[in-house]
């Protein structure tokens, strides 16, 4: 008879699915708890989602740079401050072996200030200068139209700038530093966190923003020599070979380097990674309070269900399974549609913000191990309940 109940309950173990039985007994119950842990979910994927959208939109200039390795004063701390050095410098570069062209590359991001066409506003923005025989950017748009920037005080304007720039419009000049410029031409790329749109032009037309003098572009300091390779030369040695070669207040990087450079600088010393790593934190306490709630409650409700198992003959440690499985099935209900409506989400702020936010793999699978972990956690919590369950509360 004894080996009969056991054959018995080891039966009933496999066969009810008790975890899902237990979530889906009330209905109302499993729509609200969803709602409120998917309300944590959609947070914690919005901040993410922000988070790599911010680190996208810094790194989007770089990533369309045309160059193998990169000199830059060895005091910049990130891409966008300005530190030039002195054009001469590049000079000591061009006769290492390997090397292919070096194209000097000017930059402003506090210096130029642009006037809405038709408008009586000024915006700073961010502008690059090179000499269009020698484009230094992968931006098909700019290559194909660089020859328009050989006329004086003609520009390429970044169509997908913030709208109040006016830069997507029909206007064909304006001013920057009140001097008229001529828009020859657009290109795609976006703002980002710190710039609200993006100018080229050509080294003539930048010297003479800046100075006044169109003829003199030479005289001025460049911001980064974008230096492409023979094929077939070996990058780090011809890294080493810049180094040796350049004063030591440049530093020659590759391009991995550059965005590795560039994006250390906004996880650990600016203050925005931390503000949504802050954010993500809040919506796991939030989504694991919520959780907490929601599986006390039902243990409580099922206290004298669960102690009935005790007294049937059901381990303690078959039961705190039954509790973790439920709160991961809570977990996966309610993470699909918050991942579903963060897709409209990511689609609507993208579209308003201009931002690159695209739901990926990698956060796909990080937010849902949060969603576990912080159910799991709940879980963990308000398991004592099942614990300390007595087969005498209800006998």
């Amino acid at each position: 008879m004894a080996q009969e109940a056991i054959a018995t309950v080891t039966d009933t173990r496999r066969s009810v699915p008790l975890a899902w039985r237990n979530l889906v007994a009330n209905k109302r119950r499993l729509v609200r708890s969803s709602a409120g842990i998917g309300f944590a979910v959609l947070l914690m994927l919005v901040q993410l989602g922000f988070e790599r959208g911010f680190f996208n939109a810094s790194l989007g200039v770089i990533r369309q740079l045309n160059g193998d390795l990169f000199i830059m004063r060895a005091s910049k701390y990130r891409f966008g401050a300005e530190d030039p050095f002195a054009r001469r410098d590049l000079d000591a570069a061009s006769g290492a072996a390997g090397i292919a062209g070096i194209v000097p590359l000017y930059a402003a991001w506090q210096d130029l200030f642009w006037q809405e066409p038709g408008g009586d506003k000024s915006y700073l923005i961010q502008a690059f200068a090179f000499d269009p025989d020698q484009s230094p950017f992968l931006l098909s748009e700019v290559n194909e139209q660089r020859d328009r920037l050989k006329q004086q005080d003609a520009v390429l304007v970044d169509r997908r700038a913030r709208p109040f720039l006016g830069m997507a419009g029909d206007a064909r000049e304006t001013t920057i530093n009140g001097r008229t410029v001529h828009i020859a031409g657009s290109f795609a790329l976006g703002p980002d966190f710190m710039s609200n749109g993006t100018v080229m032009m050509s080294d003539r037309t930048f010297a003479g923003l800046l100075t006044g003098n169109h003829d003199n572009p030479a005289a001025m300091s460049v911001e980064f020599g974008v230096v492409k390779l023979q094929p077939g030369a070996d990058i780090a040695t011809v890294q080493q070979a810049l180094t040796a070669a350049l004063p030591k207040e440049l530093r020659v990087l590759s391009k991995p380097q550059l965005i590795a450079f560039e994006t250390d600088f906004q996880a650990d010393l600016s203050s925005a990674g931390p503000i949504f790593w802050m954010g993500t934190f809040v919506g796991f306490v939030v989504g694991m309070l919520i959780s907490y709630q929601v599986i006390y409650t039902d243990l409580a409700d099922q206290l004298p269900q669960y102690a009935t198992l005790k007294g049937m003959g059901y381990g303690t440690g078959y039961l705190v399974r039954i509790v973790f499985e439920q709160a991961a099935l809570s977990a996966i209900i309610a993470f699909v549609p918050a991942w579903l409506l963060c897709l409209l989400v990511y689609y609507a702020i993208g579209a308003l913000a201009l931002l690159p936010l695209h739901m990926t793999l990698s956060l796909t699978l990080l937010s849902l191990a949060l969603t576990l972990g912080m159910c799991l956690l709940a879980a963990a919590l308000a398991i004592r309940r099942v614990i300390t369950a007595d087969p005498a509360e209800v006998f």
